[in-house]
């Protein structure tokens, strides 16, 4: 009986959530006409693929990232595709100055701010944590810190246009993956920042909307790479992907879950038998793979 009731309860779970997730589906396109819009680590990936989507439904964009000749290439296709307008501006989020300041000069380009998505990553490794505290550090200045300081400079416009926050996080923020010591500790980072500023908001009744987007494996180029021969999972599209997290904040949901099943059920196996999912989660690898790299 116990074991039938840990397989049980999760499974109903699941069916009721995706028939409540579907019952809540009614996003249009029409959402994001005219909305303005930042996108960070927009010069390829999930990033470059939300601007190509805003672009198609007649947004205000304007996308950052590094790379300014990549960013360049995703602007003008922005504006073959429909673009209100499209802008963008290169820096590293490594450098606290240019966070905190990008809200700023975009309200000069935008006019103001419906919709902050939070996107951009730094570079770190795929495999056992080798000990370098000077990398995580400065991993949590890029895909932490940064998030804090735009976000920061963000909320003044955001409360102004009741706007939304959309976060890009992963499954790597809500259950413990081998290899990603870095990037999973930023990203629970995400998770728990997040979680209570949304608490405090609905507290002070300030209309801006926080969705935290939890990704599984994407056919991104740079994820591709990093786990290739060595993860035995097939990598969803990120095309689709980026379409998902759009529609999540358009209709202010609290998570968007990406693929819906392959990332929910993992969370209710942990919740009811975490062992189970740990030894799961462990046969997915190819740790031979790992050892040649």
């Amino acid at each position: 009986m116990g074991l039938w009731r840990k397989i049980s309860i999760p499974f109903v779970g699941l069916v009721l959530a995706v028939y409540l997730y579907s019952a809540w589906e009614d996003f249009k396109p029409e959402m994001l006409r005219g909305k303005r819009v930042i996108i960070t680590g927009a010069s390829s990936g999930i990033g470059e693929q939300m601007a190509y989507h805003l672009a198609q439904m007649g947004a205000h964009i304007l996308v950052t990232a590094r790379t300014e000749a990549k960013l360049q290439k995703v602007v003008t296709r922005c504006l073959e595709l429909g673009a209100a307008s499209a802008q963008y501006v290169s820096g590293s989020m490594e450098e606290e100055a240019f966070a905190t300041h990008l809200v700023e000069e975009a309200e000069g380009m935008l006019g103001g701010l419906d919709m902050l998505i939070l996107n951009h990553i730094g570079n770190s490794y795929f495999n056992y944590f080798d000990g370098d505290v000077e990398h995580m550090q400065q991993l949590l200045r890029i895909n932490f810190l940064s998030y804090i300081a735009m976000t920061v400079s963000a909320l003044p416009r955001l409360k102004d246009s009741r706007g939304s926050i959309v976060v890009v996080s992963s499954m790597a923020g809500k259950i413990g993956f081998p290899f990603t010591a870095p990037y999973s500790a930023t990203k629970f980072a995400l998770d728990g920042f997040f979680s209570f500023l949304r608490q405090e908001l609905i507290l002070q009744s300030i209309d801006v909307s926080i969705t935290l987007c939890i990704l599984g494996f994407v056919d991104t180029e740079s994820a591709v790479t990093a786990v290739a021969d060595v993860v035995l999972v097939t990598p969803a599209l990120k095309e689709e992907c980026a379409l998902e997290i759009i529609k999540g904040g358009a209709l202010r949901q609290r998570e968007v879950y990406y693929k819906y099943a392959a990332t929910r059920i993992p969370l209710l196996i942990r919740d009811w038998a975490p062992e189970f999912l740990d030894y799961l989660i462990r046969r997915s690898y190819n740790v031979e793979n790992l050892k040649k790299n």
